[in-house]
């Protein structure tokens, strides 16, 4: 099988580098920027490579570098951000701090004779992220691409092979970023040959050989992620498969119930259901802290699933629904930004095997996947909701009266966004109980309450997103019967923020 590695120099969207080139049908793998091209070259199914970005200025004393022979072994190459200053250093050219940085959304002109840029429309939208630009470019090179503020935005060298852009073709936000990529993977003579549908049967075969006879635990939440993991496994290894439900009392409006009935008539998985609640509550109080709360939520997990994992017997194996997002976002591969309970929480001396069926996989693609597995569509598309619950919704201390809003409130908010026809046009929509307080008139008396601020998002993987314009009316709806229905809020707002620079939810 042919495969373009993806170098990696730190960036957020590393692995998404990795999953798009996968989308379009040809295998990509992450590897470490200390890769030598020694070992490349004993690699025969390495048809392409990409630098991806970083977090480093290339002037930096420790900023990471690439062994230089990489660059002339006639391999194609893409440069993207730091990939591509980090190559123009390493072969004679400039790189500076600029003048006038550009972050986010830019037009873009491009050069069509270009390899890279065929079937490119002349002007388009790029999504920048760079304080650094390139003032001189390598021998042998020449533009192929410029914005406003940025000359060079893409550069190549057809004799070497190499094609160099500032902007991030694996962001949605770049309009014509698959088009790009699909141009990349047309140089290295790659086959498109990777299919969910082949993910999906070799999953299934590894999980086989890895398990045979043994048993393994899983937790599940009811989530898309859980669902399909437990499909997936179920379909390998069907009753050495033992499910756990842990209720840690953060769940949306009559979610526990919800998700025992999907599994056990939907997927028809039995699975062991324990009330923690009493528990989870007692850990978080007096906690404000959003990734200490993340922590004890973890923590606690592991604990009680553990506790309960032991009353069903002897297991070898554990199983998480960790995606790929949840190990970009915990630092895995990158910078932190959050922490996730299923990834970095288990205790060291774990005394299971982990599986992780899912872990190189973003959130649509496993939803394609549920789709081949022939899972009912109402687990397939329901939206994304995080694993420490409401309690990352709720901005501060978390308490029983404010759980008690934040559910009535998004309660309201999913009927409403579900009888406007708009459920599928969301990537992901839900309520936060903010830690504001303001003064209101209710009734012809003053009133002191609180603010609930509504979040709706669009995007394809969660990595970057947009804010979903909801109608008006839709809101004007929302917004009077949260102040008309749930005691405790006088006040609704909504957020129109894109992601980033923000995250899709609050904590």
């Amino acid at each position: 099988m042919y495969k373009i590695i993806v170098i990696n120099y730190g960036s957020q969207y590393n692995e998404l580098i990795a999953r798009r080139i996968r989308e379009l049908g040809v295998y990509s793998s992450l590897v470490r920027n200390t890769i030598t091209s020694q070992e490349i070259v004993a690699d025969k199914s390495i048809k392409g490579i990409i630098l991806s970005g970083g977090p480093n200025s290339i002037y930096d004393v420790d900023s990471p570098k690439i062994d230089k022979t990489i660059l002339s072994l006639g391999i194609p190459i893409l440069g993207i951000c730091y990939g591509m200053q980090l190559v123009v250093s390493e072969l004679g050219g400039c790189v500076n701090k600029s003048d006038k940085k550009e972050y986010g959304k830019t037009e873009v002109s491009f050069d069509k004779s270009s390899n890279i840029c065929k079937n490119l429309k002349l002007k388009s939208i790029c999504r920048m992220s760079h304080g650094d630009s390139v003032s001189k470019i390598p021998e042998g090179f020449t533009r192929i691409a410029s914005s406003k503020n940025t000359e060079y935005a893409a550069i190549e060298n057809i004799d070497k092979n190499i094609y160099l852009l500032q902007f991030h073709p694996e962001v949605t936000q770049t309009e014509e970023g698959a088009k790009i990529l699909e141009n990349f993977i047309n140089t290295t003579g790659a086959k498109h040959e990777r299919t969910i549908e082949d993910f999906a049967k070799k999953k299934i075969d590894e999980i086989r050989q890895i398990v045979k006879s043994d048993r393994v635990l899983l937790g599940i939440s009811g989530g898309v992620d859980s669902s399909v993991t437990a499909t997936l496994l179920h379909k390998a290894i069907g009753n050495n498969l033992s499910c756990v439900f842990v209720d840690h009392g953060l769940l949306r409006k009559d979610e526990a119930k919800q998700v025992m009935d999907s599994f056990e008539k939907k997927l028809k998985i039995p699975v062991h259901y324990v009330n923690a609640s009493s528990l989870f509550l007692t850990r978080l109080e007096g906690v404000s802290d959003p990734e200490e709360k993340r922590k004890i939520i973890g923590k606690t997990f592991i604990e009680v699933f553990y506790n309960e994992g032991k009353k069903l017997g002897n297991f070898k194996f554990l199983s998480q629904g960790t995606l790929y997002t949840d190990k970009v976002e915990s630092g895995a591969n990158s910078t932190l930004i959050k922490s996730h309970h299923n990834v970095g929480g288990l205790p060291k001396d774990l005394k299971f095997t982990l599986i992780e069926p899912l872990d190189m996989l973003f959130k649509d693609e496993v939803r394609r996947l549920g789709t081949v597995l022939r899972m009912d569509e109402y687990l397939i598309n329901r939206q994304p909701f995080p694993g420490p619950g409401l309690s990352i919704r709720i901005i501060g201390e978390v308490t029983s009266d404010k759980i008690k809003i934040v559910q009535e409130a998004d309660a309201i908010l999913l009927q409403e966004v579900k009888d406007a026809g708009l459920a599928r046009d969301i990537w992901q929509y839900f309520c936060v109980l903010t830690n504001i307080k303001s003064v209101g008139v209710m009734g012809d008396q003053r009133s002191y309450l609180y603010t609930i601020a509504i979040r709706a998002v669009t995007s394809i993987d969660g990595m970057t997103a947009d804010f979903y314009k909801m109608p008006y009316d839709v809101l004007s709806k929302v917004s009077s019967r949260i102040v008309n229905e749930v005691p405790g809020v006088n006040r609704v707002v909504y957020d129109i923020t894109s992601k980033p620079p923000a995250t899709i939810e609050y904590e």
